[in-house]
């Protein structure tokens, strides 16, 4: 069979299953698949509703190739605005980056390719950098998930650029020196409604960890805790980015308020991405001029 009728056959198969972007999803399966018989093994996977990025072992995110293991959160293309929205709150010198409930690892290693000198090679391959022009900080990253699987899984996606990866709860696992001195605290914390979790696609209810998807009653219950402790962690001057959808953005605005932060709205329609950006009172200490 030659290529072209290869690919019209696997996208044929993927069209019947349901996937709406076949043609794109059958280019990549073809030109990832080293047999036939491998291809074949991942049309009938991808078909039968697993995530095409579970498929191929691996997702795009702000330009970077991110490993994503089975049963491990796949990053969503919406939480890039946030990777954004926090470069754009990065200043001079070296800057301290926690990222809770990490899954992959994707927010981290997209945040300290930007902030970084160079591109970074992220398992392996030289992938670019993620969006924005690298400022020359000094990148101390933190990374924390309470799923091994997602930890193991992170591990992997920012050993090249020097993150550390903890197991735990939230802020629970994290160095006791790092209080008080962390200037980006980035969160894409588990926020759908436990009654909502039904309606989600079949690719995450069915394959992604519920812990990376049911957020409690309202969907803000890590979003409470998160902000709650946040100020106990953040440098004077220092920034909570939250991603969260636009119904759960005012209460998640109040939320930060209580604990003390100044809180904003950042949307982005394009993506369907919302973002509440919290910053900690006090001035910033000034790092030198990049």
């Amino acid at each position: 069979m030659s290529p072209a009728a290869s690919l019209s056959t696997v996208a044929a198969t993927l069209r019947a299953a349901g996937c709406v972007f076949a043609e794109d999803e059958a280019e990549l399966l073809v030109s990832a698949a080293r047999a036939p018989e491998e291809l074949a093994l991942m049309v009938e996977r991808r078909a039968h509703g697993l995530p095409l990025e579970h498929v191929l072992g691996w997702a795009e995110f702000c330009g970077l190739r991110i490993d994503v293991d089975p049963g491990v959160f796949v990053p969503r293309r919406r939480t890039e605005f946030l990777v954004r929205q926090a470069i754009g709150l990065a200043r001079g010198g070296p800057a301290v980056v926690v990222d809770l409930c990490c899954g992959s690892g994707a927010l981290g290693a997209a945040l300290a390719t930007a902030l970084g000198t160079a591109p970074t090679t992220v398992s392996g391959t030289v992938s670019g950098t993620a969006p924005g022009t690298a400022l020359g900080v000094a990148v101390e990253l933190h990374a924390v998930d309470i799923d091994p699987a997602a930890v193991r899984c992170a591990r992997r996606n920012l050993a090249a650029v020097g993150g550390r990866v903890h197991e735990g709860d939230l802020y629970d696992p994290l160095p006791a020196g790092l209080r008080g001195r962390v200037g980006l605290l980035v969160a894409s914390p588990p926020y759908v409604p436990t009654e909502a979790i039904r309606l989600l696609p079949a690719e995450a209810r069915v394959h992604e960890p519920m812990v990376a998807l049911d957020g409690g009653v309202d969907g803000l219950d890590v979003v409470r805790r998160v902000a709650r402790t946040a100020p106990r962690w953040l440098a004077p001057g220092g920034h909570l980015l939250v991603e969260t959808s636009l119904r759960q953005a005012p209460g998640t605005v109040e939320t930060m308020e209580r604990a003390g932060l100044a809180a904003r709205v950042a949307d982005c329609e394009e993506l369907g991405a919302n973002v509440v950006i919290g910053t900690m009172p006090g001035a910033p200490v000034a790092g030198p001029k990049v």
